[in-house]
């Protein structure tokens, strides 16, 4: 039954007086639906699409198959293109690299360019490899150097800092790698329990962490007699060993007594990789001149002086 405004059109559609849009015939608690052509647009825009899409198969790889894919006519990957633009970053950054390569280490500085290059290389560097251990603002942790300070175990210069990276710390199979180690004093009865106490009182009295009093005095003695060959008379330590200075307040174990005990009574002995069969030379060069660049790094020791010549006549 239709509304007394609408009326049959041609073919049995019955219109909608107000819109004068035909009805479909559907009606839900008195609400009839209009049967509204989409608009002109749309449909040009939706058949634009199925265009596209046919046109995007034809040229490109779309179709799943068993192994593959449809490779497209144009043959293009996305593999294709991330090689075609690896190749084309590093023929960009080939000419830098053999800068950085051709230029003695201590030398970089004196050209700012080169210099950020290598810094920023060496950024990118660190990222990958070294911030596991070292923290990614290079602060370290327990057991891992902080590389933003003054404190050196082996010293802070450019070069050194590169021979580090090359040959690592107590790396096994590479006769070049630092090496040092520290006597278990407690744990192989060089001392005792109570000398182990003495010497950690003096240490932290070196530390200026605790005042001087009788059981740092007996320690003094001990220190003397066990420690300062490595870590010097007054605790300046002793890079050639990689011996810490533990006059100061930087601690890679830990310088409260807990942490003093276990380290006199077992001593530790980290390991870093020797990153010279890992990393290419260039690679290691920046990441030398990045760690350099991060606060604590050391101007190069100056030469020793030459022995004086022997003349044959007097």
């Amino acid at each position: 039954m239709t509304h007394e405004k609408d009326a049959p059109h041609g073919g049995g559609k019955v219109i909608d007086h107000a819109t004068g849009t035909a009805k479909v015939g559907h009606e839900w608690d008195g609400i009839e639906e209009l049967d509204t052509p989409l608009p002109r647009w749309w449909l040009w825009t939706f058949y634009a699409t199925i265009v596209f899409a046919l046109v995007y198969v034809v040229l490109y790889p779309a179709i799943p198959m068993l192994h593959s894919a449809s490779t497209g006519t144009l043959g293009w990957t996305s593999r294709g293109a991330l090689a075609e633009e690896m190749t084309q970053e590093q023929a960009e950054h080939r000419a830098v690299r053999a800068a950085i390569a051709a230029a003695p280490i201590e030398a970089l500085a004196a050209n700012p360019a080169l210099q950020r290059a290598a810094i920023e290389g060496g950024r990118a560097a660190f990222k990958v490899n070294c911030v596991q251990c070292h923290g990614a603002g290079a602060a370290g942790a327990k057991g891992y150097p902080n590389l933003n300070d003054d404190d050196w175990l082996w010293g802070g210069d450019l070069n050194t800092i590169q021979q580090t990276l090359i040959n690592g710390i107590r790396q096994p199979g590479n006769d070049a790698t630092r090496v040092s180690q520290m006597p278990s004093f407690g744990r192989d009865g060089i001392l005792t329990a109570a000398q182990v106490q003495d010497v950690v009182s003096h240490v932290r009295v070196l530390s200026k962490q605790d005042p001087a009093s009788a059981a740092p005095a007996r320690g003094a003695e001990l220190f003397a007699n066990n420690c300062a060959v490595c870590h010097g008379a007054i605790g300046e330590g002793n890079r050639a060993v990689g011996a810490p200075k533990i006059n100061d307040k930087i601690w890679l174990y830990g310088g409260d007594r807990a942490s003093l005990t276990e380290t006199v009574t077992n001593a530790h002995g980290g390991v870093m990789p020797a990153w010279g069969g890992r990393l290419d030379p260039v690679t290691i060069k920046m990441l030398a001149v990045y760690v350099h660049s991060l606060g604590g790094g050391e101007a190069a020791p100056a030469p020793a002086p030459a022995a004086p010549a022997t003349g044959a006549a007097q």
